[in-house]
């Protein structure tokens, strides 16, 4: 009340003043229409955002889902599992680059195609990348060497094979088992493991002898990655699988796992240090040069294998490794057969703990023959686990 006989009505949503109770009615009616619209605009804004919020969503869904098709379709043709065919095909493929390129003569052709079948309907390697000696001409450089290696161990001879035309940029794995039974071969101790073995297989046979190891139950896991496949394709192979195979004929091995590095700079000192007392276990006598009854060892690492054939003491303790690489050109081996008097070819084969600084690495090693009950003991073991860690 104004005091004049006037009444006051007074809003309750703003406190605004009115004299007419009508007006008063019409001012709230205003405050009420204009929440309900904010209010409903509030909903109509979430829901609009809810539904752009969803829409990103799936278009980021479909980019990783198109990128994660593209990325296992690289890793298929990386791995050699994308159906492109194996040895054969790419054999056939590159030399006709070849003869395109003017490299290779069209007779010349058409003889390294013969070969090569005749060669795949036998199982056997051609020997066309093959270079044997190596191991007999270092252990005669060593006995000479007077610089700075005080004493140098060697593995039973070894011949080297590189990668050619049907393997090239996969056939890494089965290289290096080329050369890993192509010393023992030459060793009696395994005559009656290999007794169906007596000249080196070709990769296609190398890839049926895995399937034949996987169909007697040797590593499933590692099976199911190839779908239990290899033959006909590109695939690269690792430690498990020459494990299995190597056992799979009753060669007693192992499988070595430096999964970090164990001195500064990422090198691995416990590696160089193993593959030292593995072969400074023959007694020796104090000797030099031992040329030991050890096979060579399967050294892998991500992208890559090859095989140790030694290793050199120098006169400052220092240790290198003494690898056969089957990247290396036949070529280039060679020339080591007419080995100089400084040694200086022997920087294809030398490797300092520095050259060594993969993130991990794992090594398959061979020491004697399993028996039949052996071998059942290990195939059990290896569907559980084939993989010894060291700390």
């Amino acid at each position: 009340d104004t005091g004049n006989g006037e009444q006051l009505y007074e809003c309750p949503m703003c406190s605004l003043t009115c004299t007419n109770f009508q007006i008063l009615e019409e001012h709230v009616d205003l405050h009420l229409e204009e929440q309900s619209f904010l209010e409903g605009g509030n909903i109509k804004d979430l829901e609009l955002a809810q539904q752009l919020q969803d829409e990103e969503y799936k278009r980021q869904r479909s980019q990783e889902d198109k990128r994660e098709r593209e990325e296992f379709k690289k890793l298929q043709r990386q791995y050699g599992l994308d159906n492109s065919g194996g040895y054969r095909q790419q054999f056939l493929k590159d030399v006709e680059r070849e003869v395109d390129k003017g490299r290779m003569q069209p007779f010349e052709y058409h003889k390294r195609k013969a070969d090569m079948m005749e060669c795949l309907a036998f199982g056997i390697d051609d020997g066309k990348t093959k270079t044997s000696g190596v191991i007999e001409v270092l252990c005669k450089y060593y006995q000479n060497e007077n610089k700075d290696v005080r004493r140098v161990w060697l593995s039973t001879g070894v011949d080297h094979f590189h990668s050619s035309f049907g393997d090239r940029g996969w056939g890494c794995g089965y290289r290096n088992f080329q050369m890993l039974l192509s010393s023992l071969l030459q060793n009696s101790l395994y005559n009656d493991c290999l007794r169906d073995t007596t000249l080196i297989p070709s990769i296609p046979k190398i890839q049926s002898m895995i399937e034949d190891a996987w169909r007697e139950g040797f590593d499933p896991h590692g099976a199911s990655h190839f779908n239990n496949k290899l033959h006909g394709s590109k695939a690269w192979i690792g430690a498990c699988e020459i494990y299995s195979l190597l056992t799979s004929l009753r060669i007693k091995c192992q499988i070595i796992d430096f999964h970090k590095p164990t001195g500064p700079m990422g090198t691995h000192p416990r590696l160089f240090e193993w593959v030292l007392h593995y072969y400074s276990t023959d007694n020796d006598g104090g000797a030099k040069v031992v040329c030991t009854s050890k096979p060579p060892i399967y050294l892998q690492h991500q992208g890559h294998s090859r095989t140790v054939v030694g290793i050199e003491e120098k006169k400052n303790k220092t240790l290198c490794l003494l690898l056969f690489d089957p990247g290396c050109p036949s070529q280039e081996m060679q020339k080591l057969l007419k080995q100089n008097s400084d040694g200086t070819g022997l920087k294809l084969l030398r490797k300092f703990l520095g050259s060594l600084k993969e993130k991990q690495y794992q090594i398959v090693a061979v020491d004697g023959v399993l028996s039949l009950e052996e071998k059942a003991t290990r195939r059990h073991a290896s569907q559980v686990l084939t993989s010894e860690k060291v700390p």
